[in-house]
């Protein structure tokens, strides 16, 4: 080695993002919804007014009017755009991107690793994240749109490879934890639709019929996706043109006290809520020995944060599922337990939750 390359980055965790953004929204007046499916949009003379929702809980259906609506559905953008125009071409070409993850004996410290050319020429990254290490990614491009796409062989295969060179010792296939595959939304090129570009970085499409699709980017310029959606929603709608406020907005849990060194630090400023459940009624014991979660966390997803499955806890509310399938299979029953008794389900609720959350967690073990 002749020399090296220091720099400082950030890190954060997607879903609890996404919760937080969904906690703020409803903070400023929005109505959120959870399970609802689109299955068809509302219209007058040909321009869309509205979508027809389905309770996917339920199956009730019901007609939500609106002088806009706003498709922002990644990978399945191109789904609704076919609902509102049969004919639409696609805007998305999705390429499926895989990790490992490992324990964190393959990388001690805080610092992640670039490898800048792996013998195909694609970058490969080991990270530091929730006391595991990840290892990624893969780029294959894909013309499936799964909810949950399954990473190939040749993609394990090539991580572990490659990060055998690099890790303080050779990872094999029985030291993954638990192995996930993302779809990215990547935008055609060269489409002869009616597509303006905001940036390199994402498009947006507004059909005939009014529909607005916002497709493309990535979290690192959500604000501004937002900021030039909006703006053409309020043009589209007629509305008063107001600049936007949300540049420098704090988002729910944002705080500026320092917050004492512990795995509930991922809840911000409500971290002294979940902790006052936790310390109630022996709900500070773990759910499972290999994953810092206490009962009490289970108990606040579905209190403050929508939780209505055992997947959406282990999944989607922490990261469970993502950092140690086997472990996350082992504390499906008690998860299970703990949402019935909050949520006022049956036992065969219950069974029913353990067998979906281990059907699908399968997928997540190498």
């Amino acid at each position: 080695m002749r020399g090296g390359v220091i720099y400082y980055d950030g890190q954060f965790d997607d879903t609890r993002l996404l919760i937080n953004l969904m906690q703020t929204a409803v903070q400023y007046g929005a109505t959120v919804l959870n399970y609802f499916k689109v299955i068809d949009f509302l219209k007058i003379k040909n321009f869309i007014n509205g979508v027809l929702a389905k309770d996917i809980e339920t199956e009730k259906e019901y007609e939500i009017k609106s002088k806009v609506v706003i498709n922002a559905t990644g990978v399945f953008s191109d789904d609704l755009r076919k609902i509102d125009d049969s004919h639409a071409t696609a805007l998305v070409e999705p390429s499926r991107g895989t990790h490992i993850v490992l324990d964190q004996s393959f990388l001690p410290g805080n610092s992640a690793i670039m490898v800048p050319h792996t013998d195909d020429g694609r970058i490969l990254f080991a990270i530091p994240w929730h006391n595991k290490v990840v290892i990624g990614t893969t780029d294959i491009p894909t013309n499936k749109h799964e909810l949950e796409p399954r990473a190939s062989e040749n993609e394990i295969e090539f991580l572990l490879h490659h990060a055998a060179k690099y890790l303080t010792k050779d990872p094999s296939r029985q030291d993954i934890l638990s192995v996930f595959s993302g779809l990215r939304p990547l935008v055609k090129s060269g489409n002869n639709e009616n597509t303006a570009a905001i940036s390199r970085e994402h498009t947006i499409n507004i059909s005939r019929g009014g529909l607005i699709t916002i497709t493309g980017g990535k979290w690192t310029t959500y604000r501004k996706m937002a900021e030039d959606t909006v703006d053409q929603a309020i043009l589209l709608a007629g509305l008063e043109n107001k600049k936007s406020k949300t540049e420098d907005l704090k988002i729910h849990g944002f705080t500026l006290e320092n917050l004492v060194e512990s795995d509930l630090n991922i809840y911000g400023s409500d971290s002294i809520h979940v902790q006052m459940i936790c310390n109630s009624n022996k709900m500070y014991e773990l759910i499972h020995p290999k994953l810092n979660i206490c009962k009490g966390e289970v108990i606040w997803s579905v209190r403050s944060e929508m939780s209505r499955t055992v997947e959406d806890f282990l999944a989607r509310r922490r990261r469970a599922l993502f950092l140690d399938a086997k472990a996350s299979i082992e504390a499906a029953p008690i998860v299970a337990e703990l949402m019935a008794k909050a949520l006022g389900k049956n036992r065969n609720w219950i069974k029913l939750q353990i067998d979906n959350f281990k059907r699908t967690a399968l997928l997540y073990l190498p």
